[in-house]
């Protein structure tokens, strides 16, 4: 299974953000809603997790 990122720095925030985020889909996109959340004052809901699941790519695995 291809692993996911999601990585903070694709988007602009008012505190820089530089979070990256990797691991399997679930993970990611349960970690990153919570990070969205706690640290960028986010609501949660199905519509943001949405957004967060269609953002992510694939990790780039160094050859």
């Amino acid at each position: 299974m291809t692993r996911k990122v999601a990585d903070c720095r694709r988007y602009p925030s008012v505190s820089n953000c530089t979070l990256t985020i990797s691991g399997e889909e679930d993970e990611v996109v349960r970690a990153a809603a919570e990070h969205a959340v706690s640290v960028h004052e986010h609501t949660d809901s199905p519509e943001m997790r949405e957004q967060i699941r269609a953002s992510l790519e694939d990790e780039k695995v160094a050859a």
